[in-house]
């Protein structure tokens, strides 16, 4: 059995010094039948290991509920067949642009603040929640002839918090739980992230995408001694909707690479292949500066993140780049660069046959209706992902005054008398036009992904205020939920009523078929679509908008079958006419 332990200035491996040159790949944002593909190019861009946060919110959709926690150890062996040691990152948060940073959405509301201290009822739920993940990591360290080398204790705590005992204690439960591999934090190479973040006696890590040396320098300052390691290399970075494409020039990013490694740091390129993220897993940031306390900025479907691997699994200029500075650090040549997967055979347009209102699928798939004086959250309705739709009535007789959504998070599509009004956010979540008594208001309502970073961490869902009337808060509340898993079940969707497509491309579950010769790795173009969700043969795509930049999703040829494959396409504002030419009609591409 090997021992890799942490030394005075050096990474050991059975007491000879090693670099690590890892690579970030998150299982969960892969399909499942891709891993060996996406493992073998980060060997081939010349890393020896691979890491991978685990999202607690994935696996554990409400409390003592497991849910394939063992594809974690699935992936854990799938990375030591392909040669390469394994981080993991296991939390309790995350963070990875992922919904509520991987903690459960149940969790952060029945704990609020608490979440992320030593409270007992947190750490509570922590214990549980690690006991279930020792069994895949614990059997498969380096000491029992497993990949993994190092696990993280949280996730850049310090620029969240300052409990120092509460990261004591999550350490002091993993090593309980079994855990003998090196520990370690991970933070910015900032005095207050490092103070806050670090844990005596762990080893800690930096996190950033340049200036490698003032880094280091920073770390030193707080840490004289162990090996110097960038946990986070941002070569790339991630896409909001609404905003622009972010790359990064590939020779900058290897310029800064090379920095790294001159500095005799070990380094974990984040991402070296970022992926997707499917089923409305995307989270969410607030913007306005360093304070992250400003308006919400969601996260695409696509985690590309301009990595070095791309979202398809190819190699990108910035692969070739850093496989020139990795191949330096070598201990021999590296292996050949493995052929992409196959692609799709030809175009494949969708044969899109019926459709469902919003109503008639929310009647079947929903979640029960409930009543009372003020909006329940989606917390309090069980959702985590999905929507909820709102009624309230307008008293009457009385004169038109503005109608005023408190609280509003995220997006609201309304309708007044059954006649659509407005689409309100959280920067404008006043209707244009005002409205009389007597009136029926319908609001629905969607989660555009639950903020990932900073100090709204937690925040709840749904119409967290009230609805305003004039200055008259609107009450005897009716609401009721779609969580996005209840379209995951071929049974209960091909339960929902059909009738013929609408002539006016309104909102609903638009069901049909799209026939595939030579299935392969695809993009599923939407033209004329707004905003919605897109499942193919029950797997969840994503999250589609036109508002951009992304443009497509990616679909992994594993989803499709040769002949007929079930298309569902959940339309939240309305679209072209399907059928009525190319604007209307999705289309599979070969990517």
């Amino acid at each position: 059995m090997s021992e890799f332990t942490v030394g005075d200035q050096d990474f050991l491996l059975d007491g000879r010094p090693v670099r690590l040159l890892s690579g970030a790949l998150h299982y969960f944002r892969v399909h499942e039948a891709r891993w060996g593909h996406r493992l073998a190019m980060l060997r081939a861009m010349g890393l020896n290991c691979v890491e991978t946060y685990v999202p607690w919110n994935l696996h554990e959709p409400a409390p003592g509920h497991g849910r394939d926690v063992q594809a974690l150890g699935r992936f854990l062996d799938a990375a030591r067949e392909a040669g390469l040691w394994a981080i993991v990152r296991p939390g309790p948060y995350i963070c990875a642009e992922w919904e509520n940073g991987g903690l459960p959405y149940w969790l952060t509301a029945e704990v609020g603040a608490r979440a992320r201290t030593r409270d007992e009822r947190y750490m509570g739920y922590v214990a549980s929640w690690f006991r279930r993940l020792r069994h895949e990591i614990v059997p498969r360290q380096v000491d029992r002839g497993g990949p993994v080398i190092m696990v993280q204790v949280e996730n850049e705590y310090g620029s969240y918090g300052s409990d120092a005992e509460y990261l004591c204690r999550l350490a002091d439960l993993l090593r309980e739980h079994g855990v003998t591999v090196p520990l370690f934090t991970s933070d910015g190479p900032e005095d207050h992230m490092l103070s806050g973040g670090s844990v005596p006696g762990i080893l800690a890590t930096v996190n950033f995408g340049s200036h490698a040396r003032a880094a280091f320098e920073t770390l030193r300052r707080h840490r004289p001694d162990g090996p110097l390691m960038c946990m986070e290399f941002w070569c790339g970075w991630f896409d909001h909707w609404g905003g622009e494409h972010v790359v990064r020039d590939p020779r900058d990013a290897a310029a800064a690479l090379r920095e790294i490694l001159e500095c005799g740091a070990s380094v974990n390129l984040y991402m070296a292949h970022g992926g997707t993220n499917f089923a409305g897993w995307a989270g969410a940031n607030r913007g306005g500066g360093a304070l992250h306390d400003g308006p919400l900025e969601p996260d695409v479907t696509s985690y590309d993140y301009d990595a070095p691997i791309d979202e398809y699994g190819r190699p990108t200029a910035k692969f070739w780049a850093f496989r020139e500075v990795l191949a330096e650090y070598a201990d021999g040549p590296l292996p050949e660069v493995p052929p992409a997967p196959a692609p799709l055979g030809a175009p494949a347009e969708a044969d899109l046959t019926d459709w469902a209102p919003l109503a008639d699928v929310l009647r079947t798939l929903g979640g029960a209706e409930t009543a009372g004086p003020v909006p329940p959250t989606f917390e309090e309705l069980g959702v985590e992902r999905g929507l909820v739709r709102y009624e309230v009535t307008v008293p009457g007789p009385r004169q038109p005054y503005p109608l005023t959504v408190r609280g509003l998070r995220d997006l609201a599509v309304v309708y007044v008398d059954g006649e659509r009004a407005g689409v309100l956010t959280e920067d404008e979540a006043c209707l244009k036009e005002p409205v009389a008594g007597y009136a029926r208001v319908e609001l629905w309502v969607e989660s555009l992904g639950r903020v990932n970073y900073g100090p709204r961490l937690g925040e709840p869902k749904g119409i967290t205020g009230g609805v305003l009337h004039e200055r008259q808060y609107l009450h005897d509340v009716r609401a009721r939920g779609l969580r996005l898993e209840a379209l995951d079940d071929f049974g209960r969707v091909r339960a929902v009523p059909s009738r013929e497509l609408p002539e006016d491309g309104a909102p609903g579950l638009y069901r049909g078929t799209v026939t595939v010769r030579g299935a392969g790795d695809a993009r599923l173009e939407l033209p004329g679509w707004t905003r919605g969700f897109v499942w193919i043969n029950g797997f969840g795509l994503g999250r589609y908008w036109s508002a951009g930049p992304q443009r497509s999703l990616h679909v992994p040829g594993p989803v499709l079958r040769e002949g007929g494959n079930e298309v569902w396409v959940l339309e939240l504002e309305g679209t072209a006419r399907p059928g009525s030419g190319e604007a209307g009609v999705p289309v599979l591409r070969a990517v």
